[in-house]
């Protein structure tokens, strides 16, 4: 039992009522003594930088490398930075830091964590079944990655020349053409011919390539092997594919801005077009960006910070993960357009229409450059290595939120099959990421891409994710929540985000984009109704979650209908830290700790110095309870009527000069059925659990039965841990 943000690793004793007549005591009945640690305990992160730089690997990915630069050059240069800016400060920062929160307070994934708030269950629920299609479709950027780093080991690549097999009479290598309206270029043809054979569209899937089949393969091992073990192996493996980027991006950067046309690039880039703010274009996309790069709403982030130590400062380590983030995507843009300036400067055209964004970045202008380069395989090899870091940690990151939630859900069926598990679904993720990688795979990537887990089916998810915790568990209480962990209470601009700039921000994101979404194209191609069609279900298998558990639970109660509205929008009254074992031993975590010398209330086991509830009361005497020995005066004198009252009920732990105090003793669970019993209702949270030792005589049974009062609680938070009294 975890009190005061402590956790035990010690065997724990589980004490529950056995109910027998109602009212008539019935013999004494010895529970053998249950271990909590029959399940594999919960890991936590084995350094003190494990949590920052997986979150830092998390959040930065390939959009910070092929989306933000792109942003940043249409929407006006700097003047883009002003709403990108107020959108994180408004609205990126604050849902970074409720999600960290949540998962380091209630040690417990995505789907745990709503216990906090029950009938928004179904926001977990969506975001496990968005992180599902998110690792589907995003591993297969991450293969394509994996193609083109294998294609530049060799002295000359593959897309610099027209000698090769796929390419066709209309091939170019010479990119100072202006006018090449019948051409294509050989780095066009490697993409399109080459690696994926593209058929004509979705209706035509084609075969499976198996060239990319087996780089997908390798990507989902490398995925398996990065999360197999647990956060404690996880954290040892961002030390490298966290930072590896970064100096892949100083090298990029340092050749770069030595290329000629690279000033130019770099001042396109940062210049500001204030006039471009008039556009609500820029401002919608200023918001998406922050909601898609910060990995927003999939739940990875409660897992994440779900293995933190209790009194870790998750507030000051979102701040930084925040900052590195948004200040590594500027420092990408100086990387690209350097590179874009050259490519400019090159083929003579306008730097707007040089920069491209998405796959069209990564796959194509990049390659394209690289040709123009001394030592091009060089460059090619650092650049898609770097592109390979960016997503091999931000997917077994996402992974790992996926996998967290589901075996913090089923702890007994699940957390011991860990390894297992994981493999299942990789696997299942494999198979069907193969209509990924057929010869017209790329138009249903696009499909998942646009539908399944990015734009209005996020934004719906974090819009319930936030007001979920601010307006119906209690801002003020989440703020108490905070307080017990870190020791302080961050400013009040976070309250005020939480409660009313966040919300209206991601809804009117989200009102935009709905106004503003037109059927799917690629290029000239337009998907059927039916490819549509298909996206819209993948859309809503997520965002009916929500509304759906609604339903289910408003049909699972009894009474009418305003009794079970307002059961099911009441906070819960007292919310406790879910217990190393997860979920299902939530109920357990009331047991009370009952001094002993085996368990005594000191500085080594301070759960044993909070005292049990009020109602009932476990008393312990120098001698069994009877007329002639009185139970003695709690050290609570506020308690004293309740320990008078519950003396009768139930045998206290008996010392003896054959059994005295000092001596060693166990602690046997006992469960007795009194009318005091009755009268104060008991529950498997609060069992009415006395101490006895095996060695001693046997307790005084039960006398016949009297009317007894029943306790009268004292002070509901006197007797509480530091989380359940905040709450």
């Amino acid at each position: 039992m975890a009190t005061n943000g402590t956790k035990t690793d010690g065997p724990v004793t589980e004490l529950n009522e056995v109910a027998t007549n109602k009212d008539m005591a019935g013999p004494l009945e010895v529970v053998p003594e249950r271990q909590m640690n029959e399940l594999p305990e919960r890991e936590t992160w084995g350094g003190r930088f494990d949590f920052l730089l997986s979150c830092v690997g998390y959040a930065i990915g390939l959009g910070n490398v092929w989306r933000f630069p792109y942003l940043c050059g249409k929407n006006g240069g700097g003047a883009f930075l002003i709403p990108y800016f107020l959108t994180l400060i408004f609205a990126g920062m604050p849902l970074f830091l409720l999600e960290t929160a949540l998962g380091q307070y209630t040690s417990i994934g995505g789907l745990g964590v709503w216990k906090l708030a029950p009938v928004f269950k179904g926001v977990g629920l969506a975001a496990a079944v968005l992180s599902f299609w998110l690792n589907i479709y995003y591993i297969v950027i991450i293969s394509w990655a994996i193609y083109y780093l294998y294609n530049s080991f060799t002295t000359e690549l593959p897309w610099s020349s027209c000698n090769n097999a796929w390419n066709t009479e209309k091939c170019y290598t010479n990119h100072s053409i202006l006018d090449t309206t019948n051409l294509t270029s050989s780095v066009l043809e490697f993409w399109e011919r080459n690696m994926h054979e593209m058929t004509d569209g979705l209706e035509k899937p084609g075969q499976i390539r198996m060239p990319l089949a087996i780089t997908l393969a390798i990507a989902w091992v490398l995925v398996y092997f990065c999360i197999w073990k647990g956060v404690s192996w996880t954290g040892k493996v961002v030390y490298f594919s966290a930072t590896y980027p970064y100096f892949m991006l100083f090298i990029l950067f340092i050749r770069g801005v030595t290329l000629p046309g690279a000033k130019e690039g770099i001042l396109f880039y940062i210049t500001p077009q204030f006039e471009k703010l008039k556009e609500s274009e820029v401002w919608l996309d200023a918001a998406t960006q922050i909601f898609f790069s910060y990995g927003l709403g999939l739940g990875s982030l409660i897992a994440l910070g779900s293995y933190n130590p209790f009194k870790n400062n998750v507030y000051r380590d979102s701040i930084i993960v925040c900052c590195i983030n948004s200040c590594t995507s500027m420092f990408a843009g100086f990387v690209i357009f350097s590179i874009v300036g050259f490519m400019s400067h090159v083929t003579k055209r306008p730097i707007a229409d040089v920069a491209a964004s998405g796959p069209g970045l990564a796959f194509l202008a990049y390659p394209q450059a690289v040709t123009e380069l001394p030592v091009s395989p060089l460059w090619a090899i650092l650049f898609f290595s770097m592109l390979l870091m960016l997503g091999i940690d931000s997917q077994f990151c996402t992974v790992e939120g996926f996998i967290t939630a589901l075996v913090d859900e089923f702890p007994r069926a699940l957390r011991g099959r860990r390894e297992i598990f994981i493999a299942a679904v990789c696997l299942v993720s494999y198979l069907i990421g193969l209509s990924n990688i057929t010869q017209g795979g790329i138009y249903v990537f696009k499909l998942f891409d646009y539908y399944s887990a990015s734009g209005m089916c996020l934004l719906f998810l974090v819009f319930f994710e936030c007001i979920s915790i601010s307006w119906f568990y209690g801002v003020n209480k989440f703020y108490d929540n905070i307080e017990e962990m870190i020791g302080y209470r961050p400013c009040i601009w976070w309250k005020m985000c939480w409660v009313v700039f966040t919300p209206l921000i991601v809804g009117g994101v989200f009102l935009f984009s709905a106004v503003q979404m037109v059927p799917l194209k690629m290029g000239e191609y337009v998907f059927p109704a039916w490819g549509q069609g298909v996206g819209w279900l993948m859309a809503m298998s997520s965002m009916i979650l929500i509304p759906g558990y609604m339903v289910y639970m408003y049909l699972g109660l009894k009474g009418t209908y305003k009794e079970r509205l307002r059961i099911m929008l009441r906070p819960p009254a007292v919310v406790r830290r879910p217990q190393e074992n997860g979920p299902e031993q939530q109920a357990e975590t009331n047991a009370a700790n009952l001094s002993s010398p085996v368990n005594p209330a000191g500085p080594t086991n301070p759960a044993a110095a909070n005292p049990a509830p009020a109602n009932p009361t476990a008393v312990t005497a120098t001698s069994p309870v009877t007329p002639a020995n009185p139970a003695p005066l709690p050290a609570n004198p506020a308690a004293a009527p309740a320990a008078a009252s519950a003396a009768p009920a139930a045998p206290a732990a008996a010392t003896s000069p054959v059994n005295p105090a000092t001596s060693p003793t166990t602690n046997i669970t006992i469960a007795t059925t009194t009318t005091a019993a009755a009268a104060t209702k008991a529950s498997p949270a609060n069992p009415i659990a006395t101490t006895v030792s095996p060695t001693g005589p046997p307790a005084n049974p039960a006398g016949p039965p009297e009317p007894v009062n029943p306790a009268k609680p004292t002070s509901v938070t006197s007797n509480l841990s530091n989380a359940e009294a905040n709450v």
